[in-house]
């Protein structure tokens, strides 16, 4: 089942950790899970911008032409399932720093899960309104911090004193890659690919 622990980490995280480290998935259940979940935040984003409006605060709401709102939730929905890869990567890559020996299977389920909560925020969009969603996006990046913190002992089998210092490594990792993800957008942004409002 693709979604079968989204509950239990919202529930009682840290014993659904020690499911999923005993019942490791296949890695194409983790890229099920990270291809579904992907689609929240995209497609709430494209409903937001092109049918319902952004309320900014000041003035109208805002709202993008079909074609752009397409083109941006598409460029969101594969920058999102890049970034998990990228995660993962750099969990699976400083796993030798720890002692530890993750498959790149673990590394991208720690990936996958620990995301999962800032992918749910996606929904917030469907009240495209800024400081909502802000209140929102900080309370999901919290709870991935935490998922995290209590998985990375677990699924890569360490002692959490060490965990707990290559939980921070990958946080510090994955903010330099949002930073790289967001200089990208920009970067398209100056070159043309930019939003289009009607």
């Amino acid at each position: 089942m693709i979604l079968n622990h989204l509950m239990g980490l919202y529930t009682h995280p840290k014993e659904e950790w020690h499911t999923i480290e005993q019942n490791h998935e296949a890695l194409r259940s983790s890229l099920s899970h990270i291809i579904i979940i992907a689609l929240i935040p995209a497609v709430c984003s494209f409903i937001a911008t092109s049918q319902i409006g952004w309320d900014l605060g000041v003035g109208e709401r805002q709202f993008l032409t079909t074609e752009s709102a397409m083109i941006m939730s598409t460029g969101m929905y594969f920058g999102l399932i890049a970034g998990v890869f990228a995660l993962a990567y750099l969990a699976f890559w400083m796993a030798k720093t720890f002692d530890a020996k993750p498959s790149y299977t673990q590394a991208l389920e720690l990936a996958a899960y620990t995301a999962t909560p800032l992918f749910m925020v996606g929904l917030s969009a469907l009240y495209p309104t800024l400081w909502f969603i802000m209140v929102v996006g900080l309370a999901g990046l919290a709870y991935s911090v935490y998922l995290l913190y209590t998985g990375v002992p677990i699924i890569m089998n360490i002692p959490e004193e060490k965990g707990f210092i290559y939980a921070s490594s990958v946080v510090t990792a994955g903010l330099v890659l949002l930073v790289g993800l967001m200089a990208s957008s920009v970067i398209l942004w100056s070159i043309g690919f930019g939003p289009m409002y009607q």
